[in-house]
């Protein structure tokens, strides 16, 4: 599968990314993109590309706030940009507010955007090289 601008990403917060891959392959027929050990990896499905995030992954550490992305409550559109300062530059000059600063992780750059509800959409910039494992 080739990540593109196109592909539809879903982040889910889990406890155990390995059980995680395990049920996603072996149950429901995706297949492994990346893995990079228990903190994060990714899987497909078709055109849906689902994140999976563990507890030391960049996605679940805590918001400047104190509080910590746990599963069920934290799933989120997950958006590809090419340059993440650009995009958050150009999109709180139009008045936008952000949950919390970027953050960088193994996999690239994230951040957290609220839209007018409060709800929450993850802008990301993909490292520059994708391991598998």
């Amino acid at each position: 599968m080739t990540i593109s601008k196109d592909t539809v990403s879903v982040r889910y917060i889990v406890h155990d990314v390995d059980a995680a891959i395990a049920f996603y392959t072996k149950l429901l027929g995706f297949e492994v993109l990346t893995h990079f050990g228990p903190a994060f990896a990714d899987v497909a499905r078709g055109n849906l590309r689902l994140l999976l995030s563990g507890p030391t992954s960049s996605a679940g550490r805590p918001m400047p706030d104190g509080v910590k992305p746990e599963p069920g409550g934290w799933n989120r559109i997950h958006l590809i940009v090419d340059d993440i300062e650009a995009e958050v530059a150009r999109l709180r000059n139009a008045g936008a507010t952000f949950r919390n600063d970027i953050l960088e992780g193994p996999g690239g750059k994230q951040i957290l955007l609220r839209d007018p509800s409060g709800n929450v959409v993850e802008l990301f910039q993909p490292a520059a090289v994708n391991p598998t494992r």
